[in-house]
């Protein structure tokens, strides 16, 4: 039975999981933190990474070879935008 976070419960394991077209998405509720994969069990994994790297701080841009190696070209991977978006500030 899931807790509302109305009732007071602790929400430190909470995932929430869904699909977005051909990705699945994945948020920790405890740190806000979210990924993404082309598969739950990849959105899933990506997600435990990330937390680990939110959590202890050694958090650093990908290099240009880990984003080849993940299928994204470092030249084309720009957000276009000057300033981050209002949700980052």
């Amino acid at each position: 039975m899931a807790s509302s976070a109305s009732d007071g419960a602790s929400h430190e394991d909470e995932i929430h999981l869904w699909r977005e077209g051909d990705w699945w998405i994945a948020t920790d509720v405890e740190t806000g933190v979210t990924s993404q994969g082309p598969t739950r069990t990849a959105a899933l994994k990506n997600l435990d990474d990330a937390v680990t790297l939110h959590r202890d701080g050694s958090g650093r841009a990908p290099t240009d070879e880990e984003l080849r190696g993940l299928e994204i070209e470092p030249a084309e991977n720009t957000t276009g935008e000057s300033e981050p978006p209002d949700v980052l500030e």
